[in-house]
């Protein structure tokens, strides 16, 4: 669908398997279409036809895509990336954060084993592009975008601002309330949050789990988040008081019900947020965490 004149968001539903049942999920992918296209992670393997579909549907062709920009690494962000990038001949950026795990999957998968990992990723592909936080690209007709460095969902994870249009494309930096707990960081996530928050020209948030969000509701979204994180902060404090030392399992099967939580969700990378969590307990993280500067 057409959310600017400029922006469109493409809907890509998927399945994730795992041992405690099957996850029905779905993720955004993001074409920028000025006088040149790019377009903003690639979705699951075997999402380029979703893609390349809706670009015929506005009039492109998949080899007007000149630069695909993965927000990071997980596989429901650059599962397609061989295929569209074999088809398209497009270029692919990325943050040295996130460069070894999508050059090499197959040690993305030994270092975070996401469940059917294999069925949702096509294989590795080169960044050509490394970026950093205020790295600009020029699309043409005074429309730029611009390069966010966002960590906590991981240590890579970047955010994308398109000033000309008050567009903020923020892959997962951004949590769903109620929905999976996914972060390698817990304090820098926070800091993240408030990072965008203090963007004052906010029209749309186009966050990869959530339909997006115009005006006020962005905003919305992201104290939403931030309190989403904070109670489950709350809730692992709790608990490992009540279970120390706690055996990770069933701490975290302790967590997601009361967090009301499907017991699907319990899988390793929600294990991973649920350790990051007790790693700043030890730290004795406090209550409230301020943005630095």
């Amino acid at each position: 669908m057409q959310i600017t004149e400029h922006v469109h968001a493409i809907k890509i539903p998927f399945q994730v398997k795992t041992d405690s049942g099957t996850l029905e999920r779905f993720v955004y992918a993001y074409l920028i279409c000025g006088e040149k296209i790019f377009l903003v992670d690639s979705g699951v393997s075997s999402s380029e036809k979703i893609i390349f579909d809706y670009l015929e549907k506005i009039g492109h062709t998949a080899s007007e895509i000149s630069l695909l920009i993965l927000t990071h690494s997980h596989p429901d962000h650059v599962g397609s990336a061989q295929s569209i990038q074999r088809r398209s001949g497009c270029e692919i950026a990325a943050h040295q954060g996130e460069k070894s795990w999508i050059e090499d999957v197959d040690l993305q998968f030994k270092e975070r084993p996401v469940p059917n990992f294999h069925s949702l990723v096509e294989g590795s592909v080169q960044v050509d592009h490394v970026l950093k936080e205020g790295d600009i690209f020029d699309l043409g007709g005074n429309l730029n975008l611009e390069v966010i460095h966002t960590p906590g969902h991981s240590a890579g994870s970047i955010s994308l601002h398109i000033p000309r249009e008050g567009v903020l494309i923020t892959g997962d930096s951004v949590p769903l309330q109620g929905d999976l707990p996914i972060y390698d960081d817990f304090a820098e996530s926070i800091r993240s949050i408030e990072k965008l928050k203090a963007f004052e020209d906010l029209k749309v948030l186009l966050a990869s789990w959530d339909d997006p969000q115009e005006d006020d509701n962005g905003y919305q979204r992201m104290d939403e988040a931030l309190d989403y994180l904070q109670h489950i902060q709350e809730v692992v404090g709790k608990l490992s008081t009540e279970n120390s030392p706690p055996n990770l399992m069933e701490f975290s099967r302790l967590v997601l019900k009361e967090l009301e939580l499907p017991e699907a969700a319990l899988n390793p990378i929600v294990l991973r947020s649920f350790q990051a969590n007790l790693k700043e307990l030890s730290r004795g993280f406090s209550e409230k965490i301020e943005i630095d500067g």
